[in-house]
C-alpha cells in the first residue's frame, strides 16, 4: 500500500495563486529563495537535460525592465493601454523569478517535451513559494513573448525563451475563491 501524505494533497487541492499586484514586502532573500528554486528544479525532466534555468529579478531590475517594456511596446506600435498593462508587473513587482526555457539538442527528447518540463518548473516554483508561506503568481503577458524584450531585458540567447515569470512576495490581501473545473465534466475513463 502506498504511503499517503494527506497534508501535501490537501495543499495541492486548496492552493491558490495570489494576484501579483497584491504582493508586497518583504520578499524572500537569496537564502529563502534557494529552497524554492531547489524544489522547482525537481521537476520531471525526461532525459535529464535540464531544459530551463532561472533569472531572479529584484526591485532594481524590475524598474529597468519596465523601461524596456515601454521601449519595446513603442517599437511594436502597441497602444498606451497595452504598454501600461505590460509594464504593470514590473512597475508593481518587488521580486520575481523568470523561468527560462533552454532548448537543448537531443535525438531522444523532442523540443515539445522540453517545453512541458519548463512549464512544470513554473508550476513547481509557484507551489513551492505558496507552500513556504509566500504569496505567488505566474505571469506572462506580451513582453514575455516578445523576442526583443527577451534579448534586451534578460539577455536571452536565440535558443532560450521565457516560460513564465513567477512573482513572489508577502500577501497583502486574500483573493476570493474562484470557480474550479467540474472534474466529472473534463474526465473520460477508458
Amino acid at each position: 500500500m502506498p504511503v499517503a501524505d494527506p497534508s501535501a494533497l490537501a495543499f495541492l487541492q486548496n492552493r491558490r495563486s495570489r494576484p501579483a499586484k497584491t504582493l508586497g514586502l518583504p520578499v524572500p532573500d537569496a537564502e529563502a529563495l534557494r529552497p524554492l528554486l531547489t524544489a522547482a528544479a525537481r521537476t520531471p525532466d525526461h532525459g535529464k537535460l535540464e531544459p530551463w534555468r532561472f533569472v531572479v529579478i529584484d526591485r532594481a531590475a524590475m524598474a529597468r525592465l519596465a523601461g524596456v517594456v515601454e521601449t519595446r511596446g513603442a517599437a511594436l506600435g502597441l497602444g498606451a493601454e497595452d504598454i501600461a498593462k505590460g509594464r504593470g508587473q514590473f512597475d508593481q513587482g518587488n521580486l520575481a523569478v523568470a523561468v527560462i526555457e533552454v532548448q537543448k539538442p537531443s535525438p531522444k527528447i523532442p523540443p515539445l517535451e522540453q517545453t512541458y518540463s519548463a512549464g512544470a518548473v513554473c508550476l513547481a516554483l509557484l507551489n513551492a513559494a505558496l507552500a513556504a508561506g509566500w504569496g505567488a503568481n505566474w505571469l506572462s503577458g506580451w513582453p514575455a513573448h516578445d523576442r526583443g524584450f527577451m534579448e534586451e531585458g534578460l539577455a536571452l540567447a536565440p535558443h532560450e525563451r521565457i516560460a513564465g515569470i513567477i512573482h513572489i512576495g508577502t500577501e497583502t490581501t486574500a483573493p476570493p475563491e474562484r470557480p474550479r473545473p467540474d472534474i466529472g465534466g473534463i474526465t473520460t475513463w477508458l
